[in-house]
């Protein structure tokens, strides 16, 4: 986490100014209709106001409101549009005038780029503000939330009956935790929603992959809809008619089911409700993995443990996803990671006094200090900093981040992994290798495209919350000869690189069909909503390039 003296003025007010190509874009693709008043409360230096006037949408009836918290960009807002009676630049934090001149009035047209700010940038002031804004709105403030959930919140307020609210908003609102109260909120809150995502990055020099939020008030139908892209030209034709809408589920799940086609989307839900699949949590406690809170000094390589004579010290470690090769990590796998240099022992020290430590081990912990190890947040709010706690070796790993497929690897070898690779212990009664080898199929693989999140480079994520969400067959048993073919098939295609589909085929045919009973269409599409999924993030790996 970045501490607020070493961020800049820029990130702290959250400010990342949009490029004039993506607002003119979004002016240009509005809905047809009268907008009488206009605000713009995170105006900037004007640009929305220069494009809505380039759209031809500033008529003589128009009144439009610009908000902006710094000084100097308010002042140059204020001077392109001095002398028009129309435009008013007001210099103040969005949310106070709101509280004060805004608060009995509403907007037929909200419009902009809210400041991205995470609460720990946040003052006192603003964090009251904010949670009295979400709590209104039947939302819970939390430290996860950033500010620009609680301004859309807050604009959605502000919408007349027929009113139109466009934003450029961080992806995350697709599939985060943290906004699913936001997604339910906007569902219930507006008629439809327009969401258009952008395979390249559109914020030149800014990591951060945004999507165009429209959504309408007023009018008849309702639904949602995801349009992908590949940059921001393909807005200026887009047309934002009636049709094309899917019904709304009222929920707070993520909206990436939107990519989806109709079929596919009902599909998923019979499938949550048939009995032959069961959740991955019903089976197993899926946890993160160890919290060092300093890698560089707690997982160490064989030349380090040598020298500070720590191998009384250490265990066998999964340190990263690429450390893993098949479906099993065996002694092998660990001596091969150790024989290749990888960083794949952690240091564990033992909770007895410190004068009974070794010599050598006094010595690492020690150096450790004089160099700083000691320093970060996770280290200093322990008792002994270098004691790392929760450490315990689980029944198996579940990959957290991976470009192509989350594995279940069985650990064979009593390792132990950090928090970049998820912790597997299973429930009593369950037997791992029967999970371990049902859930490499095609319906357990869309679901964790569904279940994770992706970002601007092409990485899945899948948290242990979302772990849990994933279908697996509900198989108590899988006789001997199968286990082994199908043991064979699945970790010969990940050790030698195979196109994992082979396996695919093989698990759905004896799992799925042959002991389920699953339809063979139902294999089919889960597959091509898998392949759907994972080819739209991957292709923004190559188009960020």
């Amino acid at each position: 986490m970045q501490l607020i003296e070493n961020s800049s003025a820029q990130k702290l007010r959250g400010a990342y100014y949009t490029p004039v190509s993506l607002a003119n874009a979004i002016a240009s693709s509005l809905p047809k209709r009268p907008y009488n008043t206009i605000i713009e409360p995170s105006c900037g230096d004007g640009v929305f106001i220069d494009s809505l006037r380039n759209a031809g949408l500033l008529g003589d009836d128009v009144s439009i409101t610009c908000v902006e918290i710094e000084k100097g960009e308010a002042q140059k807002a204020k001077s392109r549009y001095r002398g028009n009676p129309r435009v008013s630049v007001i210099t103040d934090d969005f949310f106070h005038y709101r509280e004060n001149e805004g608060k009995e009035k509403s907007f037929d047209l909200i419009i902009g780029n809210p400041p991205y700010i995470r609460y720990q940038y946040l003052s006192k002031e603003q964090r009251h503000t904010q949670a009295q804004i979400l709590k209104a709105n039947g939302m819970k403030p939390n430290k996860l939330i950033n500010s620009w959930v609680c301004f859309i919140a807050a604009c959605v307020q502000m919408l007349s009956d027929n009113g139109v609210i466009a934003f450029i908003v961080p992806a995350e609102i697709l599939q985060v935790a943290y906004a699913e109260e936001l997604r339910h909120y906007l569902s219930n809150n507006l008629t439809r929603l327009t969401l258009v995502t952008f395979e390249k990055l559109v914020f030149p020099g800014v990591e951060q992959e945004v999507v165009v939020l429209i959504g309408e008030k007023g009018g008849e139908g309702k639904g949602i809809r995801v349009i992908g892209m590949n940059d921001e030209s393909g807005l200026k034709g887009l047309e934002l008619i009636k049709t094309g809408y899917r019904n709304t589920c009222q929920t707070k799940e993520k909206w990436t089911k939107y990519f989806m086609a109709g079929e596919e989307i009902e599909l998923i839900d019979r499938i949550k409700r048939d009995k032959r699949f069961i959740h991955f949590s019903e089976l197993a406690l899926i946890n993160v993995g160890i919290t060092t809170g300093n890698h560089d000094f707690f997982t160490i390589c064989e030349k380090t443990e040598n020298e500070y004579g720590l191998s009384s010290a250490t265990l066998p470690l999964i340190g990263r996803s690429s450390h893993v090769h098949g479906i099993s990590f065996t002694k092998e796998d660990w001596q091969k990671n150790i024989k290749d240099g990888k960083k794949a022992l952690l240091v564990k020290f033992p909770d007895i006094p410190f004068e009974e430590y070794d010599e050598a081990h006094r010595l690492y912990i020690e150096n450790g200090e004089k160099t700083g190890q000691n320093t970060g947040y996770k280290c200093r709010i322990r008792d002994r900093w270098y004691i790392v706690p929760s450490v315990w070796a689980p029944d198996a790993f579940f990959t957290r981040q991976v470009h192509n497929y989350p594995k279940i690897v069985l650990n064979k070898c009593g390792a132990v992994s950090t928090d970049t690779i998820h912790r597997i212990k299973f429930n009593a009664g369950v037997d791992p290798e029967t999970v371990l080898l049902s859930y490499y199929n095609s319906v357990s693989f869309a679901f964790a495209e569904i279940c994770g999140r992706s970002y601007g480079g092409g990485v899945l994520e899948i948290l242990p919350g979302e772990a849990r969400n994933i279908l697996l067959p509900a198989v108590p048993y899988i006789d001997r000869t199968l286990k082994r073919e199908l043991a064979e098939k699945i970790d010969g295609s990940i050790r030698n690189g195979k196109d994992i589909e082979e396996a695919l085929d093989f698990v759905d045919k004896e799992i799925l069909i042959g002991m389920l009973g699953i339809d063979g269409e139902v294999c089919c599409i889960c597959r091509r909503i898998w392949k759907k999924m994972q080819k739209r993030r991957l292709g923004r790996t190559l188009a960020a390039r």
